[in-house]
């Protein structure tokens, strides 16, 4: 029997590999502990501690519809709407780039790939007065569409890579029996690539429920704004902080896009399998 002489170095990096990872766990497991333990401590501050009595308290301090039921509606609403015409535009936009080559294809996509990387902040002035020219501003809709448009370069590759994985054989089949491209789209494509779509709108969705800047700086009445800008609500004046109440709202800020992510994930999955369609 032979006695492998890197054994004793594979310990040692499976330890080293393992203590890593025991640190980068560390680092995200004691800001949610503390995230949780403040919430039920009615005395919280920022260091981590057990609370001496556990109360709800907090939560409900902070359970009112003008300080969180409102703002999270809002939220809710910039966040859809922003996933909703990001995905319907990165489909009209991604099937031609997907099933027919041009010579402009990669021109496109690498503009694209330009768009992702244009500073929001550098935007927002020029935004600003576009918004104030057409009397947009303040308008929940059309922050929605804006926050569609910075999202759409990316969601624009993300569906045309899992557009590129639907088989043009089934397409061509719906087209033999009368369907046209669009119709193609709607009843093949689109159906065969729900778990892509579903994968593009909670990246749009977490991105805008998360966004803070641009509602910010659209948004002027406190009761159109969403969560993003009214957690600034709990640090008062002389650097004072409600850590409790702010960790009650921040556990609540963060449970719709956890439930989603369930749902959706439940909802589409092994959808995806189009392995044996058709058979030559």
């Amino acid at each position: 029997m032979s006695i492998s002489v890197a054994s004793p170095r594979r310990t040692v990096s499976r330890g080293v590999a393992s203590a890593v990872l025991l640190a980068v766990a560390a680092l995200f497991l004691l800001p949610l502990a503390w995230l949780v333990l403040a919430s039920l401590d009615t005395g919280a501050s920022a260091s981590l501690a057990m609370p001496e009595q556990f109360s709800l308290a907090n939560f409900t301090a902070v359970l009112t519809p003008g300080q969180t039921l409102w703002p999270l509606w809002n939220s809710f609403l910039l966040s859809a709407g922003c996933a909703v015409i990001t995905v319907l535009a990165a489909v009209l936009a991604a099937y031609p780039l997907s099933r027919y080559q041009a010579r402009y294809n990669k021109p496109f996509l690498y503009g694209v790939l330009f768009g992702t990387g244009l500073p929001i902040t550098a935007m927002m002035v020029p935004v600003y007065s576009m918004f104030v020219r057409l009397g947009q501003l303040d308008s929940v809709p059309a922050v929605a569409l804006f926050m569609a448009a910075t999202s759409l370069p990316m969601a624009i590759w993300m569906t045309k890579n899992f557009m590129d994985s639907v088989p043009v054989s089934l397409e061509e089949a719906a087209w033999i029996d009368g369907a046209s491209a669009m119709k193609a789209l709607r009843t093949v494509v689109v159906p065969l690539m729900r778990p892509g779509l579903a994968v593009v709108f909670i990246f749009v969705f977490i991105q805008a429920w998360g966004n803070f800047f641009i509602p910010f700086i659209l948004l002027l009445s406190s009761h159109k704004q969403p969560a993003a800008v009214t957690v600034f609500n709990f640090f008062g004046q002389y650097g004072s902080v409600a850590y409790g109440q702010l960790a009650a709202f921040s556990l609540l800020y963060s449970l719709p896009v956890i439930v989603l992510y369930v749902l959706v994930t439940k909802g589409i999955g092994g959808s995806f399998a189009t392995a044996g369609a058709i058979k030559g």
